[in-house]
């Protein structure tokens, strides 16, 4: 069921926060926002994670919807938050029954939302699925859409010890890396080939963390959804933070935020020994990843469902694990977290 919202809640969207400091570009994030694990869902510059039927345009960093047809603008990924803000302007003065419509959903629970909005913020109810109308003959723009999952995820690692956490030993010849936690709280990986698995196993879920590499066109992933008793054979997040002819959008073997040898990152975002914050969504057969907020990978699988991920699309419940690459690996972790997902309705 969806909830939709009548133009008179709709115009309170108007109200804009008091200028701060720390206050971003449009449609860009704080340091602070990056590492609480916000995320954008308009970039400023194109519909990337958007399914839109109607008319669309992005132009001077607002996302354009609507004009002579009726228009609809559903967000791809379905996220945990109960903190959304973004703003919204109508291109003229309309009457009040065609002001553009809002629609929440609670999603897997079919259950009406009865949130609060204060400024054009998203404070109550659980949101995981973002859509909005917009009636023929109506313009309207909207930018800074961000959202946060944050406080609906748990510890993964708890900055003390790797209580959680194994070394994966179904290879002998593949565990050289060493795993430790530093007097920091950061998890320390170095040298490789290796693998760092949970003990627990996951399927959907929206993983964060952060990442510093300590050198230059290192390489590391997250694997998940992993075959258990195998050694990384799964889906994996990859970090790689090179790139191509000086250019972010040609990324080195795949990218910081490709999926590796399925999809590579539209853009490089991260750069080497800086912590950068990466966030992977793993709901059915849909998969979508950002850094530092940044949506970075928007990807369905639909490939014939195998056990082995490497043959096709991969449902069960597996580990998540830490990759260490090879004799180069020299990588800090922190602030890893996860929230589980329903997963998909049959």
């Amino acid at each position: 069921m969806r909830l939709t919202f009548c133009a008179a809640v709709c115009a309170i969207f108007f109200a804009r926060p008091a200028i701060a400091d720390d206050k971003p570009k449009p449609n860009t994030l704080t340091p602070k926002e990056i590492a609480d694990g916000w995320l954008l869902l308009f970039d400023g510059e194109t519909t990337f994670g958007w399914t839109i039927d109607g008319e669309a345009a992005v132009k001077d960093g607002w996302l354009v919807l609507g004009g002579t047809k009726a228009t609809t603008a559903t967000f791809n990924t379905s996220l945990p938050a109960n903190i959304v803000k973004f703003q919204v302007e109508y291109a003229d003065d309309v009457a009040k029954e065609k002001r553009p419509l809002l629609s929440l959903t609670s999603g897997y629970e079919n259950t009406p939302l009865r949130p609060k909005w204060i400024g054009g913020v998203f404070t109550e109810g659980m949101l995981t699925r973002t859509k909005i109308t917009i009636p023929e003959g109506t313009i309207a723009k909207f930018r800074d859409f961000k959202i946060t999952p944050a406080s609906n995820t748990k510890p993964l690692f708890n900055g003390k010890n790797l209580d959680g956490w194994k070394v994966n030993a179904a290879d002998p010849k593949r565990m050289a890396s060493r795993f430790e936690v530093t007097k920091d709280g950061e998890l320390s990986v170095k040298n490789g080939p290796g693998d760092l698995v949970t003990e627990k196993e996951f399927d959907n879920f929206v993983l964060q963390f952060e990442c510093k590499t300590l050198g230059d066109g290192l390489n590391s992933g997250f694997f998940f959804r992993c075959i258990p008793g195998q050694y990384q054979n799964g889906y994996e997040a990859q970090v790689q933070n090179s790139y191509l002819e000086k250019d972010r959008t040609k990324p080195k073997d795949f990218g910081t935020g490709a999926i590796y040898r399925r999809i590579a990152s539209r853009k490089v975002v991260s750069n080497d020994n800086e912590w950068f914050t990466m966030t992977v969504v793993a709901d059915g057969k849909h998969i979508a990843t950002w850094v530092n907020g940044y949506q970075t990978v928007d990807w369905t699988d639909d490939r014939k469902e195998d056990e082995n991920p490497r043959k096709g699309y991969r449902a069960a419940k597996g580990p998540i694990s830490i990759q260490g690459h090879d004799p180069t690996t020299d990588l800090l972790f922190r602030n890893i977290r996860v929230a589980e997902l329903p997963g998909e309705k049959k």
